[in-house]
């Protein structure tokens, strides 16, 4: 049975409905939606060659133009890859820009292929537009808990286990502090504003979210790498109590050590053609500790770069264990004085302070508390 073109936006988000986005790569590259695969039907040039006609000389001869750079061998090619996305996810749907001229041509090539796909109305523009006014209204009316703490206490691992939260730095695919750049990049700003807007309305109808639980989220700054947080929700966050989770040097160390070295450096083994995957990690280390050079003073600064070049050449020969050396002294001169001063400014919003048992229970109870 065909299934009819689709706006229901609300349900899309909700059940991950695969997408085929047919914008040209340039578009998907700037913004698009988790569930999406581009498969466009035309290319970058392709596109600009049309755009330029159709100002030139109309829609007609616009059309036409397209018809001509899409033919033969080439139009089989991408007829073919969307309806093998249709085969493989048969509850999906495909759109463009406004729903318009480039998804109704794919939807009619495929039903001429023998395949009826349904497309998405209003295409890309209204569906973003349909997030960004729900997270607006949401981020309105949304009671916050924000997990705080000090620099290696793992707040995201807690997160991770708790139902009523949404991983921000996951989202931004970064691990948060100058030390946080992941290998294989981040997403684009468009990219990370549309995920987070679909994971906050996946939990406002979950389980926990209709049953009115505070959504949880990790403090962060303006700047999750190069991800910015909207500033609604910055301001949100700015105004809810913090829960702060206590954890001691030994432990932040140890999880510091795990999280930023063994990870990092998997994470950099894994990613493709490169002939030296240590070398990598290593001016990323580098690089990130450049990066606090000015907070850190340039006496200070040099004792953590010697130690780390030290740690770095005895990790190169089978022994990591140095690096905690450094790890130890850069969270007790520079990021615990930090975020001691930090949360100074902030003390009258902590509603509760306790150890990871006692604090993920009270992230799960999701009560707004009343503040001492």
């Amino acid at each position: 049975m065909k299934r009819p073109d689709c706006n229901d936006f609300l349900n899309l988000f909700l059940s991950d409905a695969p997408m085929i986005d047919t914008r040209a790569p340039v578009e998907f590259a700037k913004g698009a939606f988790p569930t999406s695969l581009s498969l466009p039907l035309m290319t970058d040039s392709e596109r600009e060659r049309v755009g330029t006609c159709y100002k030139q000389k109309g829609q007609d001869e616009a059309i036409k133009l397209g018809h001509q750079l899409v033919n033969g061998e080439i139009k089989e090619q991408r007829v073919k890859a969307w309806v093998d996305f249709a085969n493989a996810n048969p509850n999906g749907y495909l759109y463009c820009w406004r729903g318009g001229l480039r998804s109704q041509i794919c939807q009619q090539w495929m039903a001429e292929a023998g395949c009826e796909y349904p497309r998405i109305k209003g295409g890309y523009k209204a569906m973003r537009t349909y997030l960004l006014d729900h997270f607006e209204r949401q981020v309105a009316s949304q009671p916050l808990l924000i997990l705080a703490g000090k620099t290696g206490c793992n707040k995201t691992g807690l997160l991770q286990q708790v139902s009523n939260s949404v991983d921000l730095e996951g989202l931004a695919h970064h691990r948060g502090s100058a030390f946080g750049k992941r290998p294989a990049g981040q997403p684009s700003q468009l990219d990370f504003e549309n995920a987070l807007a679909i994971a906050m309305l996946k939990f406002q109808y979950s389980k926990a979210g209709r049953a009115g639980l505070s959504l949880v989220l990790e403090d962060e700054s303006q700047l999750i790498g190069r991800c910015s947080l909207p500033h609604i929700l910055r301001a949100a966050m700015n105004r809810s109590p913090l829960v702060v989770l206590e954890s001691t040097l030994e432990e932040r160390v140890e999880h510091s050590f795990r999280n930023y070295i063994l990870n990092k450096l998997e994470e950099w083994q894994q990613q493709p053609g490169l002939e030296d995957p240590f070398a990598a990690f290593a001016n990323d280390l580098r690089d990130s500790l450049q990066r606090v050079h000015k907070r850190l003073g340039g006496v200070r600064f040099q004792e953590v770069s010697r130690m780390m070049e030290s740690a770095l050449n005895a990790h190169r020969q089978g022994d990591s264990h140095q690096h905690r050396i450094w790890i130890e002294a850069l969270l007790h001169d520079y990021y615990d004085p930090m975020y001691e001063y930090q949360l100074s400014k902030h003390s009258h919003r902590i509603c509760f302070r306790g150890n990871r048992e006692e604090v993920q229970a009270r992230l799960q109870s999701g009560k707004q508390p009343s503040f001492a």
